[in-house]
């Protein structure tokens, strides 16, 4: 996989997470600011769009949302 693929991929997950909990950007906000982060909506859906967000966001997002576990393929 390319570089791209990757950063399609992980931002997929992330999506993917959100989705099931039916939790919006805002909502996200929110989360994050809860655990002591601070990211507007519009911030976090631009670092999502991108898809370059570094781990660091990515787990700090998926701590927020309480999710403690990760399935990263279907196989």
């Amino acid at each position: 996989m390319t570089e791209i693929d990757w950063s399609a991929h992980v931002k997929g997950l992330l999506k993917a997470e959100l989705k099931r909990r039916n939790i919006s950007y805002r909502d996200l906000s929110e989360k994050l600011y809860e655990i002591g982060i601070s990211e507007t909506e519009l911030n976090i859906k631009n670092k999502i769009s991108r898809g370059g967000f570094t781990a660091v966001f990515f787990v700090q997002c998926l701590t927020a949302i309480g999710c403690n576990s990760l399935r990263l393929s279907d196989g």
